[in-house]
């Protein structure tokens, strides 16, 4: 039943299965046997509400309780109508007492009742996810009762409310309805510093996605990857969605409708206010990991570099311009800043040509970046901490790393091109100190 039956109903497959069964009675005892007979996972998701789940490789299954005397009942207690039919297997029948399917046909997104959205905060929220994932339109009832009791989505885990954020963030279909939960206030009490501007930043974040898809097909794959490595060993996570159950979309069991890539990352930055301190603040109120919470921190610690460069105010911009042909960064700038930015350069990139900085600028930047062995953006070294160590008796300490990091810079700058002139320019550095 629920987005199982509507998305049949719809024709709309997808690779991982989300099943839905609601039983009369028995539905955590059911639930354990078909785990240890087929030897799946299980999650007892809600004990007071009978509500469990069974974790296949391919799928998962969740199990609940009827809730009051009939199905029919337990039906109109849930969030949307195309959401409450049922499919009965023995009988071959659509159980449809609130006209759900007409809804579906409509590709309408209706309200059971306001007092089901305020039973459950998160379906507030959750309409826009769903009329993004599914293509619908929000009744004009619903959006009225959305923005009557916004305020209430402040009283649910941040968890939750992370997962619904991720999906819009990490589709360009997402954007409308992102926008539309902002305009209703969804968003104040998350994101105070989200903003009309915010939300032109990441419609041009979608531009310039397709742009880049048809002038640097390579550079667009990178911006779907997922942030592996980060600076300072820091690498993405898996955020986890569903939109089955009011209880189901808590388990980190079910797969991962928005993975942390350089896209989305870089539109999540555009919700936040430019100080990074304060960035990490609300990331970590919303229960971000620790990963997530670097990577947009490198953002907004590096993207007003290159705007700086290109004499743009990252902060009082929002749209795109072809008035920054060029910008000025030396090698040795160009070197430091990749050595800060790391993989995250997808993300800045992106959101700096959104600010108004043009492609065929930071186009040499990108090159390098897509250039596996580029001095400057991919550095390798010409030696180890320990070469150095034993060839110039020298202690460990930080000195070594320093006398590293010169040895790269000049090599990026073309001044040397040996092990033999590395250790030439390390004695050189280390007699000068003396």
């Amino acid at each position: 039943m629920g987005g199982t039956v509507r998305d049949a109903l719809l024709g709309r497959q997808g690779e991982y299965l989300d099943l839905d069964f609601v039983l009369p009675e028995g539905a955590v005892e059911t639930a354990q046997a078909i785990a240890r007979h087929h030897k799946a996972g299980y999650v007892l998701l809600d004990a007071e509400r009978q509500i469990a789940r069974v974790v296949f490789e391919q799928g998962t299954a969740d199990f609940a309780q009827q809730v009051g005397p009939t199905l029919e009942a337990d039906l109109k207690r849930r969030d949307f109508t195309v959401n409450a039919i049922a499919y009965n297997p023995h009988t071959d029948q659509l159980i449809d007492p609130l006209h759900g399917y007409a809804d579906l046909q409509k590709r309408l997104l209706r309200m059971v009742s306001p007092e089901n959205l305020e039973e459950d905060p998160l379906r507030l929220l959750r309409a826009f996810r769903q009329a993004a994932q599914l293509g619908f339109a929000v009744e004009t009832e619903t959006r009225s009762a959305i923005q009557q009791l916004a305020p209430l989505l402040q009283q649910i885990a941040a968890e939750r409310v992370q997962s619904e954020i991720n999906y819009l963030l990490g589709t360009s279909k997402g954007t409308f309805w992102l926008t539309a939960a902002w305009q209703d206030g969804l968003l104040k009490a998350w994101f105070p510093d989200a903003s009309g501007q915010s939300m032109e930043l990441i419609a041009a974040i979608d531009r310039t996605y397709v742009r880049l898809q048809e002038t640097l097909p390579e550079f667009s794959k990178e911006l779907n990857n997922r942030i592996r490595s980060m600076p300072r060993g820091v690498r993405a996570a898996n955020l986890s969605t569903s939109d089955s159950s009011p209880l189901s979309e808590a388990s980190a069991s079910s797969p991962s409708a928005s993975i942390r890539t350089g896209l989305s990352t870089a539109k999540l930055a555009c919700l936040l206010p430019s100080e990074p301190s304060e960035a990490e603040a609300q990331l970590r109120r919303l229960k971000y990991s620790r990963n997530e919470i670097q990577a947009v921190s490198t953002i907004l610690k590096f993207l007003p570099r290159l705007c700086s460069a290109a004499a743009i105010d990252p902060f009082l911009t929002g749209q795109e311009s072809s008035t920054s042909r060029s910008f000025t960064l030396s090698l040795r700038e160009q070197y430091e800043f990749f050595q800060g930015v790391g993989a995250v350069f997808p993300a800045v990139a992106v959101l700096a040509i959104a600010h108004g900085i043009s492609l065929e600028a930071i186009a040499p930047l990108i090159h390098r970046f897509l250039t596996p062995n580029d001095p400057v953006a991919h550095p390798v070294p010409f030696l180890t901490g320990q070469d150095l160590m034993s060839t110039l008796h020298l202690p460990a300490g930080p000195r070594i790393g320093q006398l590293l990091a010169a040895i790269q810079l000049a090599r990026a700058e073309g001044k040397i091109a040996t092990v033999e002139e590395a250790l030439e320019l390390a004695a050189r550095l280390v007699k000068c100190e003396e």
